[in-house]
């Protein structure tokens, strides 16, 4: 329990770190007015060469890319958390449930199930609660239930899919309002001179690397919630066949 605990608080330091420093990423609570960079050691550092691109990009396209980068991570630190409260010592686990099966104890094995978190214990729970019918039920039990709980396990990730799909969508819907922003000025002033169109390509460059940014950001964290997934989807199904046994062990 102390090691599982360890492991999910390492996870959430880990990702609130990360969480922290993207968002002061897209920070844009500054100074009334800030110099254009073209070097970050001179501009004071990251944060302000950060701060000044996100103004030049559009605070309106780059604040809501900011706000689906944020949504994103909030989706994926609520699907790690779970995913590492849902990781148990099954090994322990199923050596106490075959304890308390040994000694015919069914009442005392679904108890301990009933009050150990994580979706083999939920499906522990539901096999033995059926002890008393056939096996093909309780095999039928412990497999519909085990497709619930692999739902459970990937609640949610439409949305963060939905967040890597938005975001380089909208740095590319700043792209061609930027576009359109340099055209607009060629046609008011009359000339293709760079000094006349660099205000409207930097907003098309800028918003569209905060989309891409955050895409890359995002399909990270959730490559890891599939991996995380697969890992404990496999471990569960490998867990329902020795849980099978045991009641056909002890029934």
């Amino acid at each position: 329990m102390r090691e599982n605990n360890r492991k999910i608080f390492a996870r959430l330091k880990e990702t609130l770190f990360i969480t922290g420093f993207l968002i002061l990423f897209f920070n844009v609570s500054a100074q009334d007015s800030i110099p254009v960079i073209n070097d970050m050691e001179a501009s004071g550092g990251l944060y302000q060469f950060v701060k000044t691109r996100f103004i030049e990009g559009s605070p309106l396209f780059m604040s809501a890319i900011a706000l689906t980068m944020i949504l994103g991570l909030a989706f994926c630190l609520e699907r790690i958390i779970y995913l590492n409260l849902a990781e148990i010592n099954t090994k322990k686990f199923l050596s106490e449930i075959e304890t308390h099966l040994q000694k015919k104890d069914i009442a005392g094995a679904q108890a301990f199930a009933r009050t150990t978190r994580g979706p083999v214990a939920s499906i522990c729970y539901q096999a033995v609660s059926r002890m008393g019918e056939n096996i093909e039920v309780i095999d039928k039990s412990i497999t519909s239930f085990g497709s619930v709980q692999a739902g459970l396990l990937e609640k949610n990730l439409s949305w963060i899919t939905l967040f890597i799909t938005i975001a380089p969508a909208l740095g590319f819907l700043g792209t061609v309002v930027g576009m359109i922003q340099a055209f607009d000025d060629i046609e008011q002033f009359g000339d293709i001179s760079p000094a006349i169109i660099a205000g409207g390509m930097k907003v098309a460059l800028i918003t569209t690397v905060g989309g891409l940014i955050v895409s890359i950001v995002l399909q990270l964290f959730y490559n890891y919630i599939l991996a995380k997934i697969e890992s404990i989807v496999n471990r569960m199904e490998d867990d329902a066949i020795k849980i099978l046994d045991l009641i056909v062990k002890y029934k």
